[in-house]
């Protein structure tokens, strides 16, 4: 049964200042180790749901469906990986320089005819890509940083922090999305852990160095 307790899906929400501060307390390592668990996360509670319908619903007129949630996913992607990238071949470079992003993603109508399982994937690429660049760097690099007067600036840690902060955002109202309109029903329990559980599987620190 659907659950019938809903509240309305607000992405922007207030992020919690423990959740804030436990992302700014992981070293990098498990900074990029949470960005690729995102994946992991969509993964977990997307591939289960054949019925795409099912992921283009919302509780409330106006708010996001779970197809919506996973396209911003990947927005947010493509703003901040030319960004990184950029800083990390020209530290202190002008972001104001780089295309507006907006201007080569496909249509809307072109995204809302694929499959939530089709986006999920293009999402996930630009994800890889975003962390197997950080995996390059070392970690001296991550504190370089790029300037803007009209976006989004800062340091290669900051955007990876930002990217982190996004995704609790995106992910804490696809539950609340999946949950509320029912489109978990009949799933294993496992396929629908609570976010709050999953973020539990990050570690704080990682050491490689044996």
């Amino acid at each position: 049964m659907m659950n019938t307790a809903t509240s309305f899906i607000r992405v922007e929400d207030p992020v919690p200042a423990e959740v804030i501060e436990q992302i700014q307390n992981l070293d990098n390592d498990a900074l990029i180790i949470r960005l690729m668990f995102t994946i992991n996360h969509l993964s977990r509670w997307l591939t289960p749901i054949h019925d795409d319908d099912k992921l283009d619903r919302a509780v409330y007129r106006g708010e996001p469906t779970a197809k919506e949630l996973v396209i911003r996913l990947r927005e947010y992607d493509e703003m901040i990986y030319p960004r990184m990238f950029l800083i990390s071949q020209q530290p202190g470079a002008d972001l104001d320089v780089l295309d507006d992003p907006r201007l080569s993603r496909p249509d809307v109508e072109f995204d809302r005819r694929d499959t939530t399982v089709v986006l999920m994937a293009r999402f996930r690429r630009i994800r890889q890509t975003i962390t197997s660049l950080l995996r390059t760097l070392p970690d001296d690099a991550w504190d370089l940083r790029g300037r803007s007067r009209k976006g989004i600036e800062g340091s290669i840690r900051s955007m990876a922090e930002a990217l982190a902060i996004h995704d609790y955002r995106v992910l804490r109202a696809l539950d609340q999305t999946l949950n509320q309109t029912g489109a978990r029903v009949g799933l294993a329990e496992i396929q629908k852990a609570p976010l709050d559980e999953l973020l539990k599987l990050v570690p704080e620190h990682v050491d490689i160095s044996e």
